[in-house]
């Protein structure tokens, strides 16, 4: 251990695979900000609480099985002569998931604002819980792809755990002005609907072997969500100009 803290190695490839863990997170985070926008403020948070939880119990869980994941990644069928995994079964259904909720969130979001009532789904007891299963269903894919990606990157067990709770507690401090501002602009919400949309599909093409390099993806949200910002500003300014 304390080679470790000493090695400017080991230290390189915690700020490097903290980093990636902490960029792989945002998808995360965006699926846990839209999805409990459709519950009460208070119920909300402690979703997101339990959830960013769970992402991380599920991270270091994980983590423990090495032996197990690597076994993963070993092919079990074949589709038109694509090898498929265990890891690849998991995102392709999980990112058909995301595709699948992304699209009922945004036909539900469309259909309230056309009939002018709330699109939520209602509080109660019911409605958390099938929020909080939705977002284990999701901790569970990210967590697979997330510590697939750490242990491709970095040796030591420590490290990893190390960069998975510091990726954890950031993800956790920004998932809180994230979702409040999701839940306060509609059109944001559906910007990141439309982005849990091509997260699916990045997921569905790599379980079929066709990766997608994530700064594509990553860059686009970021110019997307650029745009979003100015026009939120820009929104708030003529409406204090009006008054």
């Amino acid at each position: 251990m304390m080679e470790l803290l000493t090695s400017p190695e080991a230290w390189a490839a915690l700020l490097t695979l903290t980093a990636l863990e902490i960029v792989l997170g945002i998808d995360n985070v965006i699926f846990i900000s839209v999805i409990v926008s459709r519950i009460p403020p208070e119920q909300a948070k402690r979703a997101r609480q339990i959830g960013l939880l769970l992402a991380l119990v599920f991270r270091i869980v994980l983590l423990s099985m090495l032996v197990w994941l690597i076994g993963l990644t070993e092919p079990v069928i074949t589709v038109k002569n694509v090898a498929l995994s265990w890891r690849d079964i998991i995102l392709i259904g999980g990112g058909a998931f995301l595709i699948a909720k992304a699209t009922h969130e945004i036909h539900g979001e469309v259909e309230a604002r056309e009939a002018g009532t709330d699109s939520g789904t209602g509080a109660g007891s019911k409605a958390f819980f099938w929020v909080i299963v939705q977002i284990i269903i999701v901790d569970l894919v990210f967590s697979l792809d997330s510590i697939i990606t750490a242990i491709g990157m970095a040796q030591e067990i420590e490290i990893m755990v190390a960069a998975v709770v510091i990726a954890c507690i950031v993800m956790y401090v920004s998932s809180g002005p994230v979702a409040a501002f999701v839940a306060d602009h509609p059109t944001t919400k559906m910007l990141a609907l439309a982005f849990l949309v091509l997260i699916g599909m990045a997921l569905v093409a790599d379980g079929f072997q066709f990766h997608i390099p994530r700064a594509y993806i990553y860059f686009a949200m970021l110019f997307a969500a650029a745009v979003e910002l100015f026009n939120v500003l820009a929104g708030r300014n003529r409406r204090k100009a009006a008054k």
